[in-house]
């Protein structure tokens, strides 16, 4: 071949061309593997990365409804025990005051009795001293004593049978 004074020695380009494939076989060896491993690192670093986090955002998220979930539920069941605890507190109420109610009603029947017989007994020593007062003060009026006609209780009853 003939390319003029560019035109390399038959040695030349032996030596070139062996240089060439060792040079070739190095960088095919050992330096594009550690250039494919940092590569490598380096997606992982980035890419990698942005996998994993996207990874573990779908796993928040998941643990995320299912905590909303449990939330909720627990809700429902608070507002069931609140309207339960109401019902029964309402019914306690109702039950107290029914016997409240009872209680006062007995006391208040003991009372009317209690006070019907003090007033009976208010009524009988009433009739005794008034009619011992009325002589006494006749007799006071009168400038006598009446002693002797205390023996009769029947005009102090005739008194107070009349009606008014």
């Amino acid at each position: 071949m003939d390319i003029g004074p560019l035109e390399p020695s038959k040695a030349q380009l032996l030596v070139g061309l062996v240089a060439f494939f060792l040079i070739l076989v190095t960088l095919g060896r050992v330096l594009l593997p550690r250039a494919e491993r940092v590569l490598a690192e380096r997606y992982e670093a980035t890419e990698g990365k942005l996998e994993h986090a996207d990874a573990l955002r779908a796993e928040a998220e998941q643990v995320y409804a299912e905590y909303r979930q449990v939330i909720t539920e627990a809700h429902h069941e608070a507002a069931r025990l609140r309207q339960q605890a109401s019902e029964e507190g309402a019914a306690a109420v109702a039950a107290a005051r029914a016997e409240g109610q009872r209680e006062r009603e007995r006391l208040v029947a003991a009372a009317h009795a209690s006070i019907a017989m003090d007033a009976d007994l208010a009524a009988l020593e009433l009739r005794v001293h008034v009619g011992v007062l009325a002589i006494d003060l006749a007799g006071r009026v009168v400038g006598e004593q009446l002693e002797g006609f205390s023996d009769r209780a029947g005009v102090v009853e005739r008194f107070f049978a009349e009606p008014r």
